[in-house]
């Protein structure tokens, strides 16, 4: 019976866990309801001025407010089409950039439709809507002589098309004695972006100069329901001393950030996808956060080290940006532990071998669906030995059944005598009542690794498996293969040895048909994979349960 119990607080315990998340999407605290952003509204503190003996911008004093490089930086802007926009077309971004301070505030991500009915609008991952107001923003600051945030730069065109290699859009600005050229750079082939300031000293004194640029988004409502997977967004920080640190929108609300680190970099994610700053590797930064409550902005970003253009010369400063899919192997290519932005959690040991055995079979066959079908079979191979141990125990105790219900007819209400006598049928038929938990519990971490890792990858996203099935990350709209594991669990509980316990059978019993209801709501590749493994296990166990039976 101890078998049985196990099982049942498995079930609870994975039950439990996606009451939780279900909980964590549909009343975690949310934030008040945004103002209408507008022109006049106002502005944000940026990072501290710097100090004139440091090699980085002087960090705030706790709970200060840190004052303004230059001016005001236009961080709650809305009318970007006032000063003009450029647009850059390339074969995996539609991206639009504001004169008026050059910034990026607007990027479609092409190859990721918002939805499979919606296959021709793009996924917008930044942009100023109010619903969702998610852009990048970025300033010179260490003289006034410097373009300050109502700066307006010119372009030499107001569209940019690449097909292939590299593209480099130049926006120019003339100041007294001062000329700055903010260069982006993009590329066909990847998510990442370059970000130059060229600064050109025209006066006859030497020019101190820095660069910051920042992220910023409002907390977005919740999208939830039941079966909602829960999927942190916020931001994160990656440095020597902590490679993955998230610093998420109560954090920020909570206290402003103020840190020096050489090399890492910071990002805001979400489910799918994320952006992140990479400053110069080898050099002193501060990486901060904001919290602007009159908006409900959260900012997180990076000062740069400083640059000295002597008279009649030029500094350049910069940094990259990675603006995508959190696509590991992209991601990883751009800096080091980014690709931990696709964020396992705690099981990441084991989930991240089993995503990479997971691409490698989608290298073979070219379709997740079949390729979850392949691993789980490769799971279950891994496991047959130990999984073997636990269901011959289940069948010798399933044919002990009759026997141990004689001795609670015999002994009644005694429980001391009751027990007894079951350890000493337990003794003579060489039963050993704990012989199925230690394979069952090996065998947890790996299912709720491949839980975490099937929800967490965006190549699931909108990927077909077969059939009814064309977007493996939504749930069943037919709802056939939750019912089928339904289906196959009640199967289970059969083979499994029927609880004594009359409160316990019929929990037992009405377990596949609670599981069978949250799996209506639960993406199709999560349900795809236990069907698969409760029918292999069906297969065994009955094999095994049939073999022990017939021995009499």
């Amino acid at each position: 019976m101890e078998n049985q119990r196990l099982f049942l607080y498995l079930a609870l315990g994975f039950l439990g866990l996606l009451i939780w998340q279900t909980w964590l999407v549909d009343y975690a605290p949310q934030p008040v309801p945004s103002t209408v952003i507008s022109d006049t509204s106002e502005a944000p503190a940026a990072p501290s001025a710097p100090s004139a003996d440091a090699g980085i911008a002087a960090p705030v004093a706790p709970g200060a407010s840190p004052a303004s490089p230059s001016s005001a930086v236009p961080v709650v802007s809305q009318n970007v089409e006032a000063a003009g926009t450029v647009v850059i077309d390339t074969p995996l971004v539609q991206a639009r950039l504001s004169l008026q301070g050059g910034d990026l505030v607007e990027l479609l991500l092409k190859k990721y439709p918002v939805s499979l009915e919606q296959a021709d609008q793009p996924f917008v991952l930044l942009g100023r809507d109010i619903d969702r107001y998610f852009t990048t923003q970025s300033l010179l600051h260490g003289n006034d002589a410097l373009p300050g945030d109502e700066a307006v730069f010119r372009a030499e065109r107001s569209r940019y098309e690449l097909v292939d290699g590299e593209m480099v859009i130049p926006l120019s600005w003339q100041g007294e004695g001062v000329r700055v050229v903010k260069e982006w750079v993009f590329r066909a082939d990847t998510y990442e972006l370059g970000l130059r300031y060229r600064v050109f000293n025209e006066g006859s004194d030497p020019l101190r100069v820095g660069m910051y640029a920042q992220l910023l988004r409002n907390e977005p409502e919740s999208s939830g329901g039941l079966g909602t997977i829960y999927s942190y967004t916020g931001g994160v920080i990656s440095s020597p001393d902590d490679i993955y640190e998230k610093y998420d929108f109560g954090d920020m609300r909570d206290a402003d950030l103020q840190r020096s680190v050489d090399d890492g970099w910071v990002a805001m994610i979400e489910h799918y996808f994320g952006a992140a700053l990479i400053p110069e590797a080898g050099k002193r930064h501060n990486y901060y956060t904001r919290h602007l409550a009159a908006q409900q902005l959260h900012v997180i970003g990076i000062v740069t080290s400083w640059h000295e253009a002597a008279a009649n010369s030029s500094a350049d400063l910069g940094m990259r940006l990675y603006v995508g899919p959190k696509v590991q192997s992209y991601m990883e290519a751009v800096a080091p532990n980014l690709r931990l932005t696709v964020d396992f959690g705690y099981v990441s040991v084991l989930a991240e071998p089993l995503f990479w055995l997971l691409q490698k079979i989608h290298q073979v066959l070219g379709n997740w669906g079949w390729s979850i079908v392949v691993l789980t079979i490769m799971i279950k191979a891994v496991f047959y030995w130990p999984s073997k141990m636990s269901y011959v125990s289940m069948a010798r105790m399933r044919k002990l059944t009759p026997k141990i219900q004689k001795l609670r007819e015999s002994y009644g209400d005694d429980r001391t005598k009751l027990g007894q006598a079951t350890m000493e049928l337990y003794k003579k038929e060489k039963v050993n009542p704990l012989g199925g938990c230690l394979p069952m519990l090996i065998q947890i971490p790996v299912f709720i690794s491949l839980y975490w890792m099937l929800a967490e990858s965006v190549e699931l996203r909108q990927a077909p498996w077969a059939f009814w099935i064309h977007d493996l990350s939504l749930k069943d709209p037919y709802y056939i293969l939750p019912l089928f594991m339904g289906v196959t669990m009640f199967i289970q509980s059969k083979l499994n040895p029927p609880p004594a316990d009359p409160i316990q059978a019929k929990v037992m019993l009405y377990m596949p048909v609670l599981f069978t209801v949250f799996f209506f709501f639960f993406p199709a590749g999560l349900v795809l994979y236990w069907c698969v493994n409760n029918t292999l296990t069906i297969l065994q166990q009955w094999t095994i349960t049939r073999r022990i039976e017939r021995q009499g």
